[in-house]
């Protein structure tokens, strides 16, 4: 395979911050390539750089045998450089059409410039069938799953002729059936000679689909591996400097008596049927299901974000009445929720500004205990960053889940809700919250933890309740645990 893109000894410097320092990639035709590394480690940073988003400090860019010192988006598009981005960028009102062809739509002949949609639907499901998917190209963006609407990214970049696709974590929100849709659609695009670049932080997805894997730590290239000649321990090694051996450290305390239930709760969009459940005093409660399975809008009815239909919540043996999520907060109940971007924080507010949100009594009052509380969780969390002032946008993913926690740390919360707590986040991340999870049990505190992947459910979880379809079909002890019976579980309608 021929080289298609070679970065070399790429440096970028942002005002307080040295991102990345003598970086290398390659990428051949046909060729996918893994990109990973610990969140921070530069890998948005990189990929922007190619994407023409960012100017590198210095080093070259060499596309196809043909050198650049830097580039500019469009100039990054006209040499066949397409981006998949974790928050998709289409126009949710257009139809998937107009947004593959977006700022290049077909006109017809004529003086008075009329769109020619014929020809717009008629390309637009040829890129579509070429890629294997069953979307309409008069469909509504806005109307599309998530998986659907990656797929309509991904055929604008076709449309583009695109030489080296960029997929920066697309699996996070998708079923594992999505997943393999994605996968294939992936493969195809190999055969047809297509370099392209997977960023996540699944090894089983990395080991599954790519050839070779480049890894960043700290700003700095490590290495590049084969796939077939390496294992997850060396990989996790390279990431983050040390072995670690115990990937979900869970710790075990005395749990005491049942804190928290549910009695016939129900919502109003058929989501949620009739569940009941309970938590206990330090207990960590997993729930285990498919994407659509009515976890999610469980925990928000628990939170008051969405309205009650049916049921009793209680707490502490006392019927609780919960109608927003500020009745929780003042029940002891919060809720890191799956989207930290627009349901966790303020992005273009501060680290300390988004930490005391949930608590200005004292420190409205008394700037002091607002520096010195913002200071204490950057260090018990390690947050990185050079300042509490940093705008929260700025921090990594792994930081950012950091700050939403250390936003409801800062309250007199009993019971902690993780939606997806790891999604998007590194390994040594992952063991950090982890162990910030086994804290708050020592400390007589009870948690809530939904996720996607079954072994950190297993790993981390006292009890596991499984759901399909708006039914509790399962619970089971620690003792019981297997990944298979909880996957059946998961599937069983009632």
């Amino acid at each position: 395979m021929e080289n298609l893109l070679l970065m070399k000894n790429i440096h970028k410097k942002f005002p307080g911050v040295y991102a990345l320092k003598g970086v290398e990639l390659e990428l051949k035709s046909g060729e996918i390539l893994g990109l990973m590394g610990e969140n921070g480690a530069g890998k948005s940073t990189l990929m922007k750089i190619l994407g023409g988003v960012h100017n590198p400090t210095s080093g070259k860019i060499i596309v196809e045998n043909k050198e650049y010192e830097k580039l500019t988006p469009n100039e990054a598009k006209k040499i066949g450089i397409g981006f998949v981005h974790q928050e998709l960028n289409l126009a949710e009102s257009l139809s998937v059409a107009e947004n593959i062809f977006i700022g290049r739509l077909p006109i017809k002949k004529g003086a008075f410039k009329i769109i020619d949609y014929d020809k717009l639907y008629r390309d637009s499901d040829l890129i579509l069938k070429q890629l294997g998917c069953d979307i309409s190209p008069k469909e509504l963006v806005q109307n599309l799953s998530t998986a659907k609407k990656q797929m309509v990214e991904i055929a604008k970049s076709i449309s583009l002729n695109c030489k080296i696709l960029i997929l920066d974590e697309p699996s996070t929100s998708l079923s594992n059936e999505d997943v393999n849709k994605l996968f294939n659609i992936m493969r195809t695009l190999k055969e047809k000679g297509v370099g392209l670049i997977y960023i996540s932080h699944r090894f089983n997805e990395i080991f599954e689909i790519c050839d070779r894997s480049t890894i960043l730590r700290d700003g700095t290239y490590v290495g590049t591996v084969d796939m077939k000649n390496t294992s997850k321990e060396d990989m996790i090694k390279m990431m983050v400097g040390r072995e670690i051996h115990d990937l979900f450290p869970k710790q075990y305390t005395e749990i005491g008596p049942k804190i928290l239930e549910g009695k016939n709760i129900s919502d109003f969009n058929g989501k949620v049927k009739n569940i009941n459940f309970y938590l206990k005093k330090s207990e960590i409660l997993g729930f285990a299901g498919l994407v659509g399975a009515g976890r999610t809008e469980l925990m928000r009815l628990l939170f008051g974000a969405d309205p009650l239909k049916k049921g009793e919540f209680f707490l502490n043996n006392n019927k609780i009445k919960i109608t927003s999520p500020k009745s929780a907060i003042e029940q002891g109940i919060c809720l890191i929720t799956e989207d930290r971007k627009k349901q966790g924080l303020f992005l273009n507010l501060s680290i300390e500004e988004n930490i005391s949100i949930t608590n200005l009594k004292k420190s409205i009052i008394d700037k002091k205990i607002l520096d010195q509380t913002s200071l204490k969780f950057k260090e018990e969390l390690k947050i990185k960053t050079f300042s509490i002032n940093e705008l929260v946008k700025n921090l990594s993913g792994g930081n950012q889940q950091k700050v939403v926690l250390a936003k409801w740390l800062n309250t007199n919360s009993e019971i902690f809700i993780f939606d997806e707590p790891t999604k998007g986040i590194d390994i040594g991340a992952k063991t950090e919250i982890y162990n910030i999870m086994n804290d708050l049990v020592k400390n007589g505190k009870s948690v809530i933890m939904i996720s996607s992947e079954l072994p950190e459910l297993m790993g981390m979880s006292d009890r596991i309740y499984t759901m399909c379809e708006g039914n509790i079909t399962g619970c089971l002890n620690r003792n019981d645990f297997e990944q298979e019976v909880i996957m059946n579980l998961a599937t069983k309608r009632n």
